[in-house]
């Protein structure tokens, strides 16, 4: 157990000094000395990067040696952060959702949907870019995303779920009754991915009335949340 510690500190510390010697193919990095339970210690580690430009393969070794003589390595890779993380499912992407929301350009707030549950939630994203056409003014020298425009971006998911067949979803648009209980927990910049949760608690098909509790995280934080009150109706 002492040596797997051992050697994730060391490949914790080998990642981050690779980022800054990505041309070095292979190095040796000083002897460390730890003392353990076991009287083990750390003889040697290295690095080998078989492509430096693009560190595709990375292999980090690990020696550690006993006092009795006995040597035990282990060898574990190291993933490029590039792969360390996958990529949002996909259920709808954006040419789908302009197929159930009437919103266009610069009021479209939702880019993909990564999760969608029949007539009770919606799990969706939206890119926060320094290109969004609000951060000019809001504001020009720190770019935070306005609240009422989170707030937007929610209850456009909450319209995914509205407009659809198991909710009822004939009509051609839906409307805010109401919003209530809505706090805003941290800022949103440019560079985030903001990921909503729409839930529909409570349906009253009869009146075409909906309430609905969402959320908004930001790196698994919850930045926004609240209730809200919608109506779906026609354009007329």
């Amino acid at each position: 157990m002492e040596a797997t510690a051992l050697t994730n500190h060391i490949i914790s510390a080998f990642s981050s000094h690779s980022s800054q010697n990505s041309l070095n193919h292979n190095f040796l990095l000083p002897t460390t000395t730890t003392s353990l339970k076991n009287h083990k210690r750390i003889l040697s580690s290295k690095l080998s990067i078989s492509n430096p430009r693009s560190q595709s393969n990375r292999t980090v070794t690990v020696c550690v040696a006993s006092v009795n003589g006995e040597v035990e390595e282990t060898v574990k890779d190291v993933v490029p952060i590039e792969k360390q993380f996958p990529a949002y499912p996909t259920v709808m992407d954006i040419n789908k959702i302009r197929e159930i929301l009437p919103h266009r350009f610069p009021f479209l707030l939702v880019d993909r949907v990564i999760e969608y549950n029949a007539g009770v939630s919606a799990v969706a994203i939206k890119n926060v870019t320094i290109n969004d056409n609000f951060f000019p003014g809001h504001f020009p020298e720190r770019p935070i995303m306005p609240g009422v425009l989170m707030v937007e971006a929610m209850a456009q998911v909450g319209g995914l779920v509205m407009l659809q067949p198991e909710v009822g979803g004939s009509r051609e648009n839906f409307f805010f009754a109401g919003i209530d209980k809505v706090r805003f927990r941290k800022p949103v910049i440019a560079g985030d991915t903001l990921v909503m949760r729409m839930t529909l608690i409570k349906l009253q098909k009869r009146f075409g009335i909906a309430k609905m509790e969402g959320k908004a995280y930001v790196g698994g934080e919850v930045v926004c949340e609240g209730e809200f009150l919608m109506a779906t109706g026609t354009s007329e």
